[in-house]
């Protein structure tokens, strides 16, 4: 097999520890030099002086959680990295160490059998930490909500039957009462806005449950930290806005795709990015972001079709953006979703729309350009025009000469 890289090293990262074997390659004999560094930064510096000193020019790690960042970090002005997959770059089964490990890393990438994940830029790299922080943020607000309705129902408090949001202004200033200690229906329906005073009799009836004193202490711990993540999702959002400053005229872009706001603008950039040429077609694009079906075909059958597990990340954040995209009248979304709705169903229906969208993403980025809708009317179009096509094929296949255009 052929050797594209004779010195090279395959690193096996730990969280203590990294193990470096070196592959060096001299004529047709291939030694190997491995040693054992800290993880710190003065040790990880040692190991780049080392590599450097072996005349290793090309490196291999596994993302493995969060460890192999700093270790790319401080070395990628050394060396070329390559960043690899853990489950793509799996030994065979036998004998296992951390030396075996780096060596068979080091095997993989002098032949070319690595194939690089994606890693982001600095200025993306912190803006995807930004968002993907506010997300989990927004998640635990959502846990508190929930654990307020349980706490709620099992005081036999029906708010929640009333009141759509138990977080809005009715909601919470009727929530701050009962953890005050106010026990009185009607005082707690005082609280209500004055675009919910309709509600007033039913919110008198929802609330005539008890609350118990521990109940009570519970309630206001939940609303405190509630009011303390809001605080933190505006300074995360405060913070995502300075950091979209080298992304503007791809923000500007990407907000004109239907179901688009300007919460998942950013969500969306932070983790594709600007520069498309990284992904050679839309096609992989898709495959990466988890929203293509697999290929699973054995013997000439196929079998499962299933999107693949991961992506959690961007393909939620497409997913939701499809729901919205489909409520936009007279567009290609909406109709791409009622064409495919009635054979496959409601979830691979939206999941092709959220294909779809990031389609015209990837190309609206490489292109510089605005998004730009096909039409409710391009699977008709497009139908009509494959039909005349075959029946023309008909007609020549039978020996008849067919020129098509169209009525007047």
């Amino acid at each position: 097999m052929e050797v594209l890289h004779r010195r090279c090293a395959g690193l096996d990262v730990h969280k203590k520890t990294v193990v470096a074997c070196a592959r060096l390659m001299e004529g047709d004999t291939i030694h190997y030099e491995v040693r054992t560094f800290g993880t710190t930064t003065s040790a990880l510096l040692a190991l780049g002086d080392w590599l450097r000193a072996h005349g290793c020019t090309h490196a291999v790690l596994e993302s493995t959680g969060v460890y192999w960042q700093p270790v790319w970090h401080v070395l990628a002005e050394e060396l070329e990295l390559v960043l690899a997959h853990a489950a793509a770059v799996r030994n065979i089964p036998g004998r296992k160490s951390d030396v075996s490990d780096a060596q068979w890393l080091a095997e993989l990438l002098a032949h070319g059998l690595v194939r690089p994940s994606f890693v982001p830029s600095g200025p993306q790299q912190a803006l995807r930490e930004l968002t993907r922080t506010r997300k989990q943020l927004v998640r635990e607000v959502g846990a508190h909500s929930q654990r307020i309705h349980k706490l709620l129902e099992s005081a036999n408090l029906k708010l929640s039957s009333v009141l759509t949001d138990l977080l809005g202004v009715s909601g919470r200033a009727i929530l701050r009462a009962l953890a005050a200690g106010e026990t009185d229906p009607g005082h707690l329906a005082d609280c209500l806005h004055r675009r919910s005073h309709g509600k007033r009799a039913a919110v008198i009836d929802a609330l005539q449950g008890r609350l118990r004193p521990h109940q009570r202490v519970l309630l206001g711990q939940h609303l405190t930290l509630v009011t303390a993540l809001e605080a933190s999702i505006r300074a995360l959002e405060e913070e995502i806005a300075t950091a979209l400053a080298p992304f503007r005229r791809a923000v500007a872009h990407v907000l004109t795709v239907p179901g688009v706001n300007t919460t998942a603008a950013p969500v969306i950039l932070a983790e594709i990015g600007t520069d498309m040429s990284r992904f050679p077609t839309a096609g992989h694009l898709r495959s990466w972001a988890r929203l293509s079906p697999r290929l699973d075909e054995s013997a000439g059958r196929h079998r499962s079709r299933r999107i693949q597990r991961g992506g959690r990340w961007l393909k939620a954040t497409l997913i939701q953006c499809a729901w919205g995209a489909i409520q936009v009248r007279d567009s290609y979304p909406r109709a791409l979703y009622h064409r495919l709705v009635r054979r496959h169903g409601k979830k691979p229906a939206i999941v092709a729309v959220a294909a779809a969208l990031l389609t015209a993403i990837y190309h609206m980025l490489r292109t510089d350009q605005d998004y730009r809708d096909l039409g409710p009317a391009h699977f008709t179009d497009a139908d009509r025009q494959r039909a005349a096509n075959r029946l023309a094929r008909r007609l020549r296949a039978l020996g008849y000469e067919v020129s098509l255009r169209p009525a007047a």
